[in-house]
């Protein structure tokens, strides 16, 4: 099923890199890139090893002939009083043109238990996060960044906005920002990558370093778009009182329904 999303994201020409989250072990990696339709793509993988309590990490498939991995790193936020949650990892490579490309995949804390209590650790992630990229400003000439994954927030709202310093890409564009690709998309609008009570929001973001933004650097942004994947085969009727249709998850509690996700890809 995942194998099948990820072919069709691409029409055929699948993502040189994809950000995976919610992954259980590289096991299932392993059988996604060397047993599924996928290992004719040439894909690798490196995977996070948090101390999440479920057992979830975050994880990047690469094309081996698309990229040449120089480090890998992951950071573990401080949450304080003994809670843990995805650590942040951050893979750096050489892309075919030359070009140093900074990617770092993340899982910001859930907000299960309640908006307001869970505010303090999305914090923590986006400040470790915000601290990482002003080091790349720092020590690259130009940084080429992306930061892609489950932000369990909004790009309007103040973790991301305020805190993570990531501005909408209509913004003035400068080398050394970060830009939330999905922020003019989010303002008043009804779409996303993940249905909660009826309403679609876009929780899952790729947010990026102004040098992708300029169209005269080796490597940037294509029409600086970024979308949400909403192919049919993704989607169900949602039978609840609010109608319309819902992504086709795998599990619903301990229940097999042979989907995909409950989050929508975005590419």
């Amino acid at each position: 099923a995942v194998s099948k999303a990820i072919t069709s994201v691409g029409e055929g020409m699948p993502p040189a890199l994809v950000g995976l989250g919610e992954v259980e072990n590289d096991s299932v990696l392993y059988d996604l890139t060397k047993k599924a339709a996928l290992n004719r793509h040439k894909y690798e993988y490196l995977i996070s090893s948090s101390k999440d309590s479920r057992g979830s990490n975050v994880a990047l498939l690469y094309q081996r002939d698309q990229i040449k991995i120089l480090s890998q790193r992951e950071y573990t936020p401080d949450l304080g009083e003994d809670r843990v949650t995805r650590n942040i990892l951050h893979i750096t490579g050489k892309i075919v043109n030359g070009s140093i490309l900074d990617i770092f995949v993340c899982h910001f804390p859930s907000r299960n238990e309640g908006i307001k209590k869970t505010k303090p650790y999305r914090i923590a992630c986006a400040e470790l996060l915000r601290q990482k990229a002003d080091s790349l400003f720092r020590i690259r000439k130009s940084a080429n960044i992306i930061i892609m994954g489950d932000f369990n927030d909004y790009p309007s709202d103040e973790i991301l906005s305020s805190v993570l310093r990531a501005k909408g890409i209509s913004d003035l564009v400068v080398a050394k920002e970060l830009y939330n690709m999905f922020f003019h998309l989010s303002i008043g609008k009804d779409g996303g990558s993940y249905k909660y009570k009826g309403k679609w929001n876009y929780i899952d973001q790729f947010i990026i370093s102004g040098t992708l933004l300029e169209a005269k650097q080796k490597l940037h942004i294509k029409d600086k778009k970024a979308n949400v994947y909403k192919a049919e085969f993704l989607l169900e009727k949602d039978n609840s009182k609010y109608g319309g249709e819902k992504p086709f998850r795998t599990y619903s509690g301990w229940k097999y329904l042979g989907g995909f996700s409950d989050h929508l890809p975005i590419y």
